[in-house]
């Protein structure tokens, strides 16, 4: 894989979960009845800096979880030809009925991630609402599904990728484009 251009620095990245909390806090007025859910892996220290974020603005602490759709994908066969599927794990303390839930990832891509996330959320409570949060829209959508907040929109062909990488996981902050 062959990489093409960065399309966010961390400052950038910065800017764009700030703006991403502000819109967060627009949209609902305020941060009462909100429930962060980070899409495991890259979703959860996402939301982590997003809750951060609004009780910088807020001073309030929006709860969080993180949930792990490796079973509720619907390529899971596919996928599991050759291993046993791995739960990493579902950590979501608040019960999201009647929240206003708010899924947390860093690529949307096809969609099918966000489906399988919305049924996963759905088997443990009933939200009032679900929204969603992406830090990178990359289109090429393969179900009717779209971000609520985004943190950058991003134009790609089918042979590009796009890489995320975060300190919390990969000791560097970047989002970047590469060439397949």
């Amino acid at each position: 894989m062959k990489k093409k251009t960065e399309i966010l620095d961390q400052p950038a990245i910065n800017r764009a979960l700030t703006r991403i909390a502000h819109e967060i806090l627009e949209k609902n007025k305020g941060g009462e009845n909100l429930l962060l859910v980070g899409i495991k892996t890259r979703g959860v220290p996402i939301s982590r800096r997003v809750q951060e974020k609004i009780k910088q603005i807020e001073n309030i602490t929006v709860p969080i979880g993180e949930l792990d759709i490796t079973l509720y994908r619907d390529d899971l066969q596919r996928v599991t030809e050759n291993e046993d599927p791995e739960l990493i794990e579902t950590n979501i303390e608040e019960d999201p009925t009647g929240k206003k839930v708010i899924l947390v990832d860093d690529v949307l891509y096809t969609g099918r991630t966000v489906r399988a996330a919305m049924d996963a959320v759905m088997d443990i409570g009933r939200p009032s609402q679900m929204q969603l949060a992406v830090l990178i829209d990359r289109g090429h959508r393969e179900l009717p599904i779209r971000a609520d907040y985004v943190g950058k929109n991003t134009p790609t062909s089918e042979k590009e990728i796009i890489g995320v990488q975060l300190i919390e996981i990969d000791d560097r902050d970047e989002v970047s484009l590469y060439e397949n």
